[in-house]
This record gives structure tokens, C-alpha cells and sequence, in this order.
């Protein structure tokens, strides 16, 4: 459906092919209109301060700045801009952190191109707009206790594999601080050890042990 209004577009993705084909989808609706194409995150924040397009699509993981640095940099401007993560990654933290800084849209680029379409419509009028199974992930994220800052820290070290000792070590703080900072982290991740914690903040984006 038609706005009466041509949407103008920029896209930002570090690889050709998926830019090449959002150009061919988008390019047969009558009412959208790629203006520019971005190949890493600094690019994108240029050509969106020099093009002002409607809408930013913008894969997560890119070069140079990934998505969320993108997101953050943009949403001093004013008017705030309309931002789409279109991405491979559906781990929660992923998913509440690029909302939670501004984005209006979360699609996987498996996506259906009537589905793109209509996203991007969507969120030039003004909605947010999520997949069903998306925004049902995002309320459970949501719901979940959240991890301090330190706990963040000492979660990602014990990904790392080091001891409590090691953690104690790296942090300045002592052995059994940290075992207690680790009790909380089993309790809030639901885990019962720390293998268990790990697999489950990885699951969930919230460390990377790739």
C-alpha cells in the first residue's frame, strides 16, 4: 500500500550481493526508492547525514562500526531517524539493545520481501514494527533479572575460562567476592553451574564465546 509518498531508503551492509538484492526487491515497489548504500558503519553515518533519507536499513554485524554503534551515533539527530536492523542474529540482547537505543524495526534477512515492504512502511509512519516471535522474545528478554556491570565483566572472563582466582586477580577484587558475584549470576541466568551460564548468556547474546 502506498503512502502516496516515495519512501526514500538507505541501506547499510558490508556484503554486495545482500546490498545488490535488497536494491532489486525494494526497487519494484512504486512507492520505495533506494537512495544510497553504505559498506560499513562509518560510511553509513555519512551518507545518512548527507542524503537524510526516510528510513536507515542497517545490518547489525559491519566493519569499521557495527549496527548498534550506528543506531547510537545517529539518535543524537534531530529529526530522530527512522532505523531498521535487518540482521542475521535473533539472540535477545542483540534484539533489546539495538531497541532499546532507537531502532523502530528488527527483521532477520531471511525474511519474506513482502515482509521487508511492509516493515519499512510501517516504521515511515511512525510504528514499530517486529515479527510475532521477535517481539515475543524481546518480552521474555525483557522479564529476565539483568546482569550488574560487574557480573557482565566476570561473566564474560568465566567464558574466557578463567578461575574465580583469575577473575579476583584481573577485576582487583577478592576470591570470594567473586564467587558471590558468580551466585548471583547462576541465580539470575537460572543456571546450575557455570558451563550451564555460559551456554545460556552465549545463547542469548550476552557474551560471545565464538
Amino acid at each position: 500500500m502506498s503512502s502516496g509518498k516515495c519512501i526514500r531508503i538507505l541501506i547499510a551492509d558490508d556484503h554486495p550481493i545482500v546490498r545488490e538484492g535488497l536494491v532489486t526487491i525494494l526497487g519494484l515497489e512504486n512507492d520505495l526508492e533506494v537512495v544510497g548504500r553504505a559498506r560499513d558503519g562509518e560510511e553509513a553515518c555519512a551518507l545518512y547525514d548527507r542524503l537524510s533519507p526516510d528510513i536507515l536499513l542497517l545490518d547489525l554485524r559491519m566493519p569499521r562500526k557495527d549496527g548498534l554503534q550506528v543506531v547510537l551515533e545517529l539518535m543524537s539527530r534531530r529529526p530522530r531517524p527512522r532505523i531498521i536492523m535487518l540482521t542475521q542474529s535473533a539472540k535477545e540482547e542483540d534484539l533489546r539493545q539495538t531497541l532499546s537505543a532507537g531502532a523502530k524495526g528488527y527483521l532477520p534477512k531471511g525474511a519474506e520481501p513482502e515482509q521487508l515492504c511492509e516493515t519499512i512502511r510501517e516504521v515511515f509512519s511512525g510504528k514499530a514494527s517486529l515479527p510475532r516471535e521477535l517481539a515475543s522474545k524481546l518480552a521474555d528478554s525483557m522479564a529476565q533479572p539483568k546482569l550488574s556491570e560487574r557480573e557482565l565483566e566476570i561473566l564474560k572472563l568465566m567464558a574466557r575460562g578463567k578461575s574465580n582466582k583469575e577473575v579476583g586477580k584481573m577485576l582487583y577484587i577478592s576470591e570470594y567476592t567473586v564467587k558471590n558475584h558468580v551466585k548471583s549470576i547462576l541465580k539470575k541466568l537460572n543456571a546450575i553451574g557455570r558451563t550451564e551460564a555460559i551456554a545460556i548468556a552465549s545463547g542469548r547474546g550476552i557474551v560471545n564465546i565464538d
